[in-house]
């Protein structure tokens, strides 16, 4: 009768042996598997020993999510008892929703706590303890507009920082200045860079000391008031840009001060990047043109997506122009997000260039557009089919009378002609 549960207990010590045993990877990956279960389970299996609670923390505290001001002040005192884990940290997203920017939830005190909420830099280091820290989405009231900047500042305490998205609410949907976290396009490591509802002013980047080549690949400005000569200032801090993006509303709020008028501005100001840029999407309906585009410096550009056609032709002039549009070597998308064809002389000179496709875009092989009110012109539609371009019309049904052997039955959202 005693051997049974001799046995029982020799079986349980085993198979502990066993699972220590493994190695930290292959437990890493099993608690990952039960965190993704049950958090709390896997909170259960962090008090086994020291070991589990290690690897545990490299899953609980691998993603954070900050939803209250309250609960930044509260983690960043267990982070100053436990600093270690930080370095489990590998994603934070502030995400303070619009009823939070009372300054009645950032200056309520934390009970115990020796932070004082008042003070703008409490976030930032916290943030600083995260060493390992890849991805940052930030999102909240701009009281701490400063406080976060100064993180950026350098010597940069997030080495390892490669994705950051930076949005501060402001009053009256108010702007923020980008200037206060400007060093952000100085950090090294940094890849993606996301920016919402900033402002910056013709200074760009006035600092003595100018950063060394940075390793940001991609830059998405979202309703922003940049002034262009300052984001060709700031472009010229990249060693390759790869991706540029800029979008802004129909009708802005509040209306634009530092931002140009014209799309060539900006054009001339990614002229930097030229060499590595292989994808330009400018979503800015109010941008006109007052002359045509010269993109043929831009060597790597595959993708081109903007507005209207008189963005890349320029609008009708008194004089007569003899030639037309400068377009990349190895561009194969044009996209436009409006209608053509609302001015006449820019849809004859997108005609010739059509026509011509075979001398001046050898690589082009797909125009998308947008279905207008009147649909896209019968001799649009037939230039593209005898240069042999692909039109893709966004929100077109499939017609019958245009269907021939390159159209694509099983889209019904998008005419292929």
């Amino acid at each position: 009768m005693l051997l049974e549960p001799k046995g029982e207990i020799n079986n349980t010590h085993l198979s502990g042996d066993l699972l220590t045993r493994l190695p930290d990877e292959l437990l890493l990956h099993i608690f990952e598997a039960l965190g993704q279960i049950s958090r709390r389970h896997l909170t259960n299996v962090s008090r086994v020993n020291k070991r589990c609670h290690r690897l545990s923390d490299a899953v609980l505290y691998k993603s954070i999510l900050f939803e209250t001001p309250e609960f930044h002040l509260t983690f960043s005192e267990s982070l100053s008892r436990r600093p270690r884990r930080g370095s489990s940290i590998y994603e934070v997203k502030l995400a303070y929703p619009s009823s939070e920017l009372s300054q009645i939830a950032l200056d309520a005190p934390v009970a115990g706590s020796y932070l004082d909420p008042k003070r703008s830099d409490s976030l930032s280091r916290t943030l600083s303890i995260m060493s390992n820290l890849e991805k940052l989405d930030i999102s909240v009231p701009d009281v701490l507009l400063r406080g976060i900047g100064s993180l950026f500042n350098g010597p940069f305490d997030l080495a390892c920082l490669k994705s950051c998205s930076l949005f501060y609410q402001c009053a009256n949907n108010a702007y923020w200045d980008l200037r206060e976290n400007i060093h952000i396009f100085a950090h090294p490591s940094l890849e993606t860079l996301t920016i919402r509802r900033a402002k910056l002013d013709e200074r760009g980047f006035d600092h003595l000391e100018r950063p060394h080549m940075t390793a940001l690949k991609k830059l998405v400005l979202i309703e922003c008031d940049v002034n262009d000569d300052s984001l060709g200032d700031l472009l010229e801090l990249p060693e390759a840009l790869e991706e540029f993006a800029m979008t802004q509303l129909d009708q802005p709020d509040p209306e634009l001060e530092q931002s140009s008028d014209n799309i060539g501005d900006y054009i001339f100001a990614l002229q930097s990047q030229a060499e590595f840029l292989t994808s330009i999407a400018i979503d800015f309906p109010t941008l006109t043109g007052r002359r045509a585009l010269r993109m043929r410096d831009f060597a790597a550009l595959t993708t081109l997506r903007i507005n209207w056609d008189y963005q890349l032709f320029g609008k009708s002039s008194k004089k007569p122009r003899l030639h037309s549009v400068g377009l990349p070597p190895i561009l194969e998308t044009l996209e436009f997000f409006n209608e053509l064809g609302t001015d006449g002389e820019v849809n004859d000179l997108f005609l010739a260039l059509i026509e011509q496709k075979r001398i001046v875009a050898r690589t082009w092989k797909t125009m998308v557009v947008v279905e207008s009110e009147h649909g896209v012109a019968r001799e649009m539609k037939d230039a593209c089919r005898q240069a042999g371009l692909q039109l893709d019309i966004i929100g077109a049904m499939d017609d019958d009378e245009d269907d021939d052997d390159d159209t694509n039955p099983d889209h019904n959202s998008t005419s292929k002609v």
